[in-house]
């Protein structure tokens, strides 16, 4: 699992910082959080990028294209221009390019409304599917689910949980050790089911892990800090969070509805989170080093995020995470 940061700035692009959009990648399903201005030239970048570097990586650090027509699901956190002006761009060129394969697209009160009148032709929109959804939510998918969650910064506004599902390893010595043959029988003890084998009930926990908990993702959107992100990004391996601000410039943002790094810190703390990437990176901080400095005060596994950066998340519990 990839987490890919295509805009990691906040309210007004930079040279160094495109507006927010964070791609996830799971077996092969492409996942996008907000969509800001520039979103599809940020994807193609990155996939540019990588392109040329496929083949000189080791295979520890195999890297790919990534093809935007793959994605299936975007989630928007809320409808400032800043989060949701590249679908525009995404929609009229999947349309142009042939899509007819269902888009999903997710979000608060009011978001079809918002997307119906954007400048995208009625004949662009065919394969646009749009729900929306309220904090508590649940969207459900082939080993993993979504969770919506309420946010302080607009009415409307959610943050998003990405969970997989606990796994169980199949442990083939065991499956040996009672004689049972490869094939089917293998696929259905896998699958969770008993099997009569040799007229006595092999049950699957003979041959199955203990549960694996799954890799976890939060992505807050722009929020105030707040209990309800506390208890959503609870044990998570990866905490996405609005980190506007330096806590020297509080005064500054007491009706904006963002955070500081130094807050987005002590979040990530109280929620037992395993990593921190501060996101929505304000244009006034050039040196956003003041931000990772400020945040690693209070969580020392904290660290702000670059448009391209992405993070890979292990299954395995014993090491989660590697950033390049």
């Amino acid at each position: 699992m990839k987490v890919i940061f295509l805009g990691s700035g906040g309210s007004v692009p930079t040279k160094d910082r495109g507006l927010p959009a964070v791609l996830v990648e799971y077996l092969n399903e492409l996942f996008l959080f907000d969509c800001g201005e520039g979103t599809l030239r940020q994807l193609m970048i990155y996939s540019a990028k990588n392109g040329k570097n496929k083949g000189k990586n080791d295979g520890k650090n195999k890297q790919e294209k990534i093809n935007f027509m793959n994605i299936n699901k975007i989630f928007i956190t809320h409808f400032h221009a800043d989060h949701i002006g590249g679908l525009i761009g995404i929609i009229n060129t999947m349309n142009f390019l042939g899509r007819n394969k269902v888009l999903e697209i997710y979000g608060g009160k009011g978001l079809n409304n918002i997307i119906k009148n954007l400048p995208i032709p009625k004949d662009a929109m065919q394969f646009v599917k749009i729900y929306e959804i309220l904090g508590g939510d649940v969207i459900e998918g082939e080993g993993y689910k979504f969770v919506s969650f309420k946010t302080i910064h607009t009415p409307e506004s959610l943050g998003f949980v990405f969970e997989e599902k606990e796994k169980r390893k199949f442990l083939k010595e065991k499956a040996i050790a009672l004689g049972i043959p490869e094939g089917k029988l293998y696929s259905n003890l896998q699958r969770g089911e008993s099997i009569n084998f040799n007229g006595k009930i092999i049950n699957p926990d003979s041959v199955l892990s203990k549960p694996i908990k799954g890799r976890k993702i939060v992505y807050t959107g722009d929020t105030t800090p707040c209990e309800n992100t506390v208890k959503f990004a609870n044990d998570c391996d990866v905490l996405i969070h609005d980190s506007t601000y330096s806590d020297a410039d509080i005064n500054k943002i007491s009706d904006h509805g963002h955070s500081t790094a130094l807050q987005a810190a002590e979040t990530a703390k109280q929620a037992k989170a395993k990593s921190l990437f501060l996101i929505h990176i304000s244009q006034r901080y050039a040196d956003s080093k003041i931000l990772e400095d400020e945040a690693k005060k209070v969580f020392e596994n904290s660290c702000v995020v670059s448009d391209f950066m992405s993070v890979q998340i292990s299954p395995s519990p014993e090491k989660r995470i590697s950033a390049s």
